[in-house]
């Protein structure tokens, strides 16, 4: 690809893109044509390769930056290191996220500290890093997905709902500090969507409830979901592309439920 045709795409980065609701994401940004930068806090080369597959398939360049997001250093230098390889960022997707469940008496110290390090702080890091990229451009899209969690409470997650309402938050004020700049901040809140983060919580909501995998994800999981099935990466994929368009260039703040009808209720 030739310089030129590289620097006339938007460049996105989407942090906790090597899997789940981030891969999801940073596939739907590649298709729209978007230059993509992929991260995880890794270095092989599987995930080089990865984001290799991806550029060749849509046509875009895309390139993969491992950062560690419970660093701050680390989360403004992987928004400098996309500047410089790509001279732009465009969209800023803030998606990485870890999870823990335990009473809050029991909630471990070092797993409260690691959530809202990477499941909050790591968006203030990367958002403050990009503005300045995207006030220069005079545009540019921020989106956070928080969760239903960053609008509802539920018990023995106090770490993870605590970061996802801080985000949301986060995001109205960022939103207001820059809504004559032409960049908006907008928050996605899925509902329960079926990936390795939420495959993982599945033995652990077990333990506590004391019930099998299929009582737990339907009882525990998409019991509050009113469609009763699980949100797809696809779906959310979507909304972040339309978020980046020109068409929502007004919606600016909000925090945009995508769980089947759980916060309606």
């Amino acid at each position: 690809m030739n310089a030129a045709s590289k620097s006339a795409r938007r460049t996105a980065i989407v942090t906790g893109s090597t899997s789940g609701i981030g891969l999801g994401i940073a596939e739907a940004l590649a298709a729209s044509g978007c230059n993509v930068v992929l991260n995880s806090f890794t270095d092989r080369d599987e995930d080089h390769a990865m984001a290799d597959e991806l550029g060749a398939r849509h046509g875009i360049e895309a390139r993969y930056l491992g950062a560690d997001m419970s660093d701050p250093a680390a989360c403004r230098g992987l928004v400098e290191a996309t500047a410089e390889a790509f001279g732009s960022v465009d969209i800023l997707v803030n998606n990485a996220g870890i999870q823990h469940v335990a009473p809050v008496e029991e909630f471990p110290v070092d797993k409260w500290n690691a959530i809202l390090a990477i499941n909050l702080s790591a968006s203030f890091h990367t958002i403050a890093a990009a503005v300045p990229h995207m006030k220069r451009a005079g545009k540019g899209r921020i989106v956070n997905i928080a969760s239903a969690h960053g609008l509802r409470a539920s018990p023995f997650k106090s770490a993870y709902v605590a970061a996802k309402h801080g985000i949301v938050g986060l995001t109205k004020t960022v939103a207001l500090e820059l809504a004559e700049e032409k960049i908006t901040c907008n928050a996605i809140c899925p509902g329960y969507v079926l990936t390795p983060l939420v495959e993982a919580q599945i033995p652990d909501q077990m333990k506590v409830h004391r019930m099998d995998r299929e009582t737990v994800v339907r009882e525990v999981m998409l019991e509050r979901q009113p469609t009763r099935e699980f949100v797809t990466v696809e779906e959310i994929g979507g909304l972040v592309v339309f978020l980046c368009t020109d068409h929502a260039a007004q919606i600016t703040g909000t925090a945009l439920p995508v769980d089947g009808g759980w916060t309606a209720q």
